[in-house]
């Protein structure tokens, strides 16, 4: 009976103990706790950063890469133009080959048929003052010919168009044909001259090759043409032209180039601007 007593009264004193025991494990988990949200927040907050400056990073990129797309998309459009204007011009150069070649072989055909008159007349005829006119006639079929070889062999560009190598020649350009003339003349490196309805500007000079280089301005787009010989002509096609326009340097000296332009009438830039050629 004492002993029940004892142990009755022992349990009360030892409870406080284990509740203390408690408390300070909840404590220790509550700082534990706290850490790990410490540092949980911290990488987060790292990542965080990492993220952003990898967001950054990759906008840079794109933005490159954007701009190298729409370089890419302007260079394919000069190039897609340019390979236009040599399309149309080299089916231009084919119809008028062929015309010349149709007009050679009438010319070829009217001489054979006034040559073959000319024998058969002979053969009919034997008096000397019908043998005399016959050889007069025959020299003039001759000059005829030769008067027709003489303006086949002249100088004359891929279109057709006869060439002027000098002033003369291009005040009788001026009288005979159906397109208008511009003169200019460039006599420095980097020098621009305004000639019909666009720009010329000299980019070098070759005097011992007679050759040179040049950059056309038309309709707010730049060709550069390097190393063109004397009296070699340049075409190109202006804005609404469906015929080229033909530039020609007949003069080529130490640093100093002169020629002219020629343009359909339609083309014609305003007179104002129009070389006289005085």
């Amino acid at each position: 009976m004492t002993d029940e007593r004892e142990n009755n009264e022992l349990t009360p004193e030892g409870s406080p103990r284990w509740i203390l025991l408690a408390v300070v494990g909840l404590a220790v988990l509550s700082l534990a706790g706290v850490g790990l949200a410490w540092n949980a927040t911290n990488h987060a907050r790292s990542a965080e950063a990492t993220l952003a400056a990898q967001s950054k990073t990759i906008q840079q990129n794109q933005d490159g890469i954007t701009q190298h797309m729409t370089q890419a998309d302007q260079t394919n459009a000069q190039m897609q133009g340019e390979l236009d204007l040599v399309t149309d011009k080299l089916k231009l150069t084919a119809d008028q080959l062929a015309a010349a070649r149709t007009q050679v072989k009438q010319t070829r055909a009217d001489y054979t048929k006034k040559l073959t008159d000319v024998e058969t007349t002979l053969a009919t005829k034997a008096s000397t003052d019908d043998v005399k006119t016959l050889g007069t006639d025959v020299s003039g079929v001759k000059t005829d010919l030769d008067t027709t070889n003489g303006t086949i062999q002249q100088l004359r560009g891929e279109h057709g168009e006869l060439i002027a190598r000098n002033h003369e020649e291009l005040e009788q350009l001026r009288r005979s044909s159906e397109r208008d003339f511009y003169e200019f003349t460039l006599t420095s490196k980097g020098q621009k001259q305004r000639v019909g309805s666009m720009q010329v500007e000299l980019r070098g000079v070759n005097a011992k090759k007679h050759q040179f280089s040049v950059a056309l301005y038309v309709d707010d787009i730049r060709v550069e043409k390097k190393d063109k010989s004397i009296n070699e002509p340049i075409y190109f096609y202006a804005n609404g032209s469906h015929q080229p326009l033909e530039m020609v340097v007949n003069q080529v000296n130490d640093k100093k180039i002169a020629g002219y332009l020629s343009v359909p009438k339609a083309a014609a830039a305003p007179s104002s601007a129009k070389v006289n050629g005085n």
